[in-house]
């Protein structure tokens, strides 16, 4: 009965693990063509922080890239802190939240310019913000055009 169960968990991860290789490479191409669409190379969508800054360029401004990115850089380094504290104090979470809402709501702010970018409205944005994979292939692999960063 145990070989059972250990051949039963082992498939399952490999199930897993394939379904989790496909959705990677759907996600990249879906990148891909999206930074193709705006006339960036397609391989800059494959180089991890990099790929972040250029989307930023794609669809807003990369200060704001820059801005998340030092943002991020403290809410980690404060969450590390804090988590590592006897005590850490109410100011400390405050201070963590409103970071952590900040950079919640830049992240938004840049699916909402993204939807801009390619002639979509808010409600894109929205399929943008809670379904990002499914609504990058609609923009790589749709009718869509880049129309620049909408001001």
């Amino acid at each position: 009965m145990s070989n059972t169960v250990l051949a039963l968990a082992l498939a399952s991860i490999g199930i897993i693990l394939v379904a989790f290789l496909i959705y990677y490479l759907l996600v990249a191409i879906a990148q891909w063509k999206v930074y193709s669409k705006a006339g960036e190379a397609g391989w800059k969508s494959l180089i991890p922080i990099y790929r972040y800054h250029v989307l930023y360029k794609i669809s807003w401004k990369p200060m704001f890239f820059w801005i998340m990115f030092l943002l991020e850089i403290v809410v980690a380094g404060l969450r590390a802190y804090i988590y590592q504290s006897v005590a850490p104090g109410a100011i400390l979470n405050l201070i963590l939240f409103v970071l952590s809402l900040i950079v919640l709501i830049i992240h938004i702010m840049q699916c909402v310019k993204m939807s801009h970018a390619y002639g979509h409205g808010g409600g894109f944005a929205v399929g943008l913000i809670f379904l990002q994979p499914i609504f990058l292939l609609i923009l790589g692999f749709g009718s869509s055009q880049y129309q620049g960063p909408q001001d």
